[in-house]
């Protein structure tokens, strides 16, 4: 059964057929540069400034007075009540989306890690809030047990994944914060609460996605399944073939989601369903060569689309291209070194396909576009920021390396998704304030008003968060 083919021929093709064609026709194209004007990752020189903190792709980053990194909840209840703020929870730093950045105190949770408790029969488990997915998730099957679904990157932090409602793919499954049954939060005053359906209700259903203003989580407890095993099929395929089988693949499948090539014609559509018996693992994939050689068709032969499309049937491994078994949690996330920017937003289920071919068609004209565009389904639940609060949705995530420019994500695509009634990923790129919130969740004033009672003074909202939910400090 295992089975993989993902080499992607394409640098021979390249060279080949860039020798055929005169100099003058792609000269202009190949001497245009794709970076980003003002692009600098390191906008700090090592040791210029005492603290200072860039996420992950350095598009934001803040220079605050202090980073600190509690040994025990009797530090952070000493230290959020001695702090003026403006004061900010750290995960991964994984959000593109300016959740972080304080020029006051950012809290790291590093030191609240790890599974605390679990009970195999009940299928509960409680972690530190600043235990990343893949460390909790191979914890947990140590345990016997599992997420039922796990998102794309594994570095996240629990408490980032849940506060911010990063999701995996499945039309039945839902997005990681409907795993919580119970969480320890930390107000700003000191005081600890532990809050489940029960005890604290409104908060509750507010706290699971929390962005991170209602206090700081320090733990959770989770809603977990047995361990379980996936058979994992990808294959490329065109991209029209493939939009008109979605539909019926994402109701077959337990998983279900597809990646387009701007540029190409084709798309990878990636399939997960429960597998019993022994597991034969994956073969270490090799999806950042793909992503290389597609951007070197870019580089190349971006200028002629029909060159582009033709190489690439020519060179990609059109057709099954893996067919693997493992256990659940090795194979539906992974690690994701190189990196980008990313724009995501939540469809309504039956808007997605329709969005999507025109985000296709969109992109598909801009010649300087190579990075992959991800499609997903997600089921509904009900947190009150969960952008899948009012029924199954459908993400489109559109990335731009990390040095390019996105201005698009804003000037075209946003738009665009909004007519269509979409809703923006709280840790992805938008540039919706709380006038345009509002509308889309009717619960956005009763978590503001709540997020006033456990914080008067404003102590963790910094200039994102007091847009989003409308407060000033």
């Amino acid at each position: 059964m295992k089975k993989s083919r993902r080499k992607f021929l394409v640098g021979s093709v390249l060279t080949a057929g860039a020798a055929a064609i005169p100099g003058v026709r792609h000269a202009k194209w190949n001497s245009q540069s794709f970076e980003r004007e003002g692009y600098l990752l390191q906008d700090f020189e090592s040791g210029s400034k005492k603290n200072l903190w860039l996420n992950w792709s350095g598009l934001h980053k803040s220079t605050p007075k202090r980073i600190v990194e509690p040994e025990d909840e009797a530090e952070l209840q000493q230290l959020l009540k001695e702090s003026v703020g403006p004061i900010r929870p750290l995960g991964s730093g994984h959000s593109f989306s300016p959740l972080v950045p304080s020029e006051g105190t950012i809290i790291k949770l590093n030191r609240f890690n790890g599974l605390k408790s679990f009970n195999a029969k009940n299928q509960i488990a409680t972690f530190g809030a600043g235990t990343n997915l893949m460390q909790a998730a191979r914890e947990l099957n140590g345990a016997g047990l599992a997420f039922p679904n796990l998102p794309d990157v594994d570095v996240q932090t629990l408490a980032g994944s849940f506060s911010t409602a990063t999701h995996g793919t499945g039309r039945e499954l839902t997005a990681l914060h409907d795993y919580i049954s119970g969480f320890k939060l930390i107000t700003v005053d000191g005081e600890v609460l532990r809050v489940n359906s029960t005890s604290h209700p409104d908060l509750f259903s507010a706290g699971k996605v929390s962005l991170g203003a209602l206090g700081i989580l320090v733990e959770y407890s989770l809603k977990l399944v047995p361990a379980f095993s996936l058979r994992r099929r990808v294959w490329l395929q065109p991209i029209d073939e493939l939009l008109e089988e979605s539909e019926n693949l994402s109701r077959k499948y337990r998983n279900f989601e597809f990646y387009y090539f701007p540029g190409t014609g084709y798309a990878a559509g990636i399939t997960h369903d429960i597998f019993s018996g022994p597991v034969e693992g994956r073969d270490p994939g090799e999806d950042e060569e793909m992503l290389e050689s597609l951007r070197q068709l870019r580089d190349v032969f971006g200028w002629s689309p029909w060159l582009r499309r033709r190489l690439f049937k020519q060179s990609a491994p059109i057709g099954l291209v893996e067919d693997s078994t493992d256990e659940s949690w090795r194979l539906l996330s992974t690690h994701r070194p190189t990196r980008f920017n990313e724009i995501e937003y939540e469809l309504p289920a039956d808007k997605g396909i329709e969005v999507i071919r025109e985000v296709i068609r969109i992109l598909d004209s801009r010649k300087e576009v190579f990075f992959p565009i991800e499609a997903r389904y997600i089921a509904k639940d009900d947190a009150w920021l969960s952008p899948f609060n009012d029924g199954n949705r459908f993400a489109i995530s559109v990335h731009a390396a990390v040095n390019e420019s996105f201005d698009y994500f804003y000037e075209i695509l946003e738009p665009l998704f909004r007519n269509a009634g979409g809703r923006p990923h709280w840790g992805k790129l938008h540039s919706l304030r709380y006038n345009e919130l509002s509308k889309e969740y009717p619960m956005l004033n009763q978590f503001a008003d709540l997020q006033k009672e456990l914080d008067p003074q404003g102590k963790l909202l910094n200039p994102h968060l007091s847009q989003i939910l409308g407060l000033s400090k």
